[in-house]
């Protein structure tokens, strides 16, 4: 199926990371020309040779973005123009947990750095590109949260964080209505697992990185053997994968979706049913 994506100006935040990777590159695959903005522009260009090698219809533009500062989005997004033109959907991917730990023992700096990750970047982003869809009549936002927002049991030991992606949940349905008459739409994504498919492919910066979460080839031995933590009771029996997301991300920034807006959608096998 023909997304009509070929062409797009697309931004994807948190380019680096595991998600990132299968959002950036299946949007490029196509046909989109992606801004994959990120402190790690090493990784980037790592992802826009990917593309090319594998005979990718759009092109991949790396640029050095810290979302939490909004000087440094106001940047990306000149930079977007510059390469490419008016942005037509933008990815709020970039997030993170910044420790595992019981909610007592939960220290300032990381409910400030959360926040900043997870909240003000969303925010910042969103602000900066909203003249380029506003003034168009078109676009759409899509903002990556978390099962951990959802599912008392996914957010174990990251309660903050849980509760700073519902935030998100919240930002998307109240910005959807009011930037709807003005045709842009804003829909969130909700991941459970997702698991790049090697170890290569996560950044250093990646949550897998910091939080000491093992490898890709672990957890598919773990899913396999039963021992994966929330998947015992998963229906879907497979791992989520980075392209799981890019697909429904692809589908909600194309036209096919013109009339789905303020809408959830969690991609975790099922372990969410609302």
């Amino acid at each position: 199926m023909d997304l009509g994506l070929t062409g797009k100006t697309v931004i994807v935040t948190g380019g680096s990371g595991g998600i990132g990777h299968g959002l950036v590159v299946e949007f490029a695959r196509e046909g989109a020309n992606v801004i994959s903005a990120s402190r790690d522009v090493a990784t980037g260009e790592k992802l826009a040779a990917r593309a090319r090698k594998q005979g990718c219809l759009g092109t991949i533009h790396p640029v050095g973005t810290d979302v939490t500062d909004p000087d440094s989005v106001v940047a990306m997004v000149a930079a977007a123009h510059e390469r490419f033109g008016p942005v037509d959907v933008l990815i709020n991917n970039a997030g993170g947990v910044g420790r595992t730990c019981a909610f007592e023992d939960l220290d300032h700096e990381t409910r400030r750095w959360e926040i900043a990750l997870n909240i003000d970047g969303v925010v910042n982003c969103t602000q900066a590109v909203a003249q380029d869809m506003l003034s168009r009549g078109t676009g759409s936002v899509i903002n990556i949260s978390s099962n951990s927002s959802l599912l008392g049991e996914a957010a174990q030991n990251i309660v903050h964080y849980g509760a700073v992606k519902g935030f998100v949940n919240s930002f998307t349905k109240l910005l959807a209505y009011e930037w709807g008459p003005k045709g842009v739409r804003v829909n969130t994504i909700a991941p459970g697992w997702i698991v790049p498919h090697r170890n290569e492919d996560v950044a250093a910066g990646s949550f897998w990185n910091r939080l000491d979460m093992g490898t890709p080839e672990g957890m598919q031995q773990a899913m396999d053997d039963g021992s994966l933590f929330n998947m015992s009771n998963l229906p879907l029996k497979r791992l989520g994968r980075p392209e799981d997301m890019a697909d429904l991300a692809m589908f909600l920034a194309s036209d096919a979706s013109s009339y789905i807006t303020g809408q959830l959608i969690s991609v975790s096998g099922g372990v969410y049913m609302p």
